[in-house]
């Protein structure tokens, strides 16, 4: 039995980061504290369960209290492997997902997505983050029902996110005037180059 008028927030943080030397981005150090944790603090303040999706370092990310889940599978599927493990383990209707790796992603952020798939007017399946030229598919609000649409798709040996995002009805939230928001870091120089842009 799914709840309404909860929601379960996933931070993604199962990825390889291979443009990182394969370190565990999450947990990766910016400004004195793991990455993740500046997710996890946004996301904390908009729902009611937060899941961490990791799949090393389990112990590590434990220490945030609260529960993480793994991939379904153990061959990094990508972003769409940990969403559809949020799926699995949520008890609600409503789904935030975001990245571990976007420091500069704040509560009002997840609020606006999660606004606009609430939006009866709407009547959208999934809201997606959108910076004015593309969307930023790991940025979303979504329905918990869509998972056996996602599994199906999992199955058929697709990855690509923004393909299975286009089999649904999809808003695109409007943060065209916040760009910098969407900041990720994939590289340990451009860790380092954020720190510095932040002190100076």
């Amino acid at each position: 039995m799914r709840m309404q008028n909860k929601v379960t927030g996933v931070v993604l943080a199962g990825g390889l980061a291979r443009r990182m030397n394969k370190q565990d981005k999450g947990l990766v150090i910016y400004h004195n504290k793991p990455m993740v944790s500046y997710a996890f603090e946004a996301m904390s303040q908009v729902a009611d369960t937060v899941f961490i999706n990791a799949n090393r370092n389990i112990p590590r990310y434990e220490q945030f209290g609260c529960a993480v889940i793994s991939d379904q599978t153990d061959t990094f599927d990508g972003p769409l492997a940990g969403i559809l493990s949020a799926m699995m383990h949520a008890k609600t209707e409503s789904l935030l997902v975001m990245p571990c790796d976007s420091p500069l992603l704040r509560s009002q952020h997840l609020q606006k997505l999660l606004t606009a798939l609430l939006d009866p007017e709407k009547q959208v399946d999934i809201a997606v983050a959108f910076d004015g030229e593309r969307i930023q598919p790991v940025l979303l609000a979504l329905k918990t029902s869509l998972q056996g649409s996602l599994e199906d798709y999992l199955q058929q040996g697709q990855r690509k996110i923004d393909r299975w995002l286009a089999q649904h009805a999809v808003h695109k939230v409007d943060f065209s005037q916040e760009t910098d928001v969407f900041l990720n870091i994939n590289t340990l120089s451009e860790l380092h180059a954020l720190e510095q842009n932040q002190v100076e």
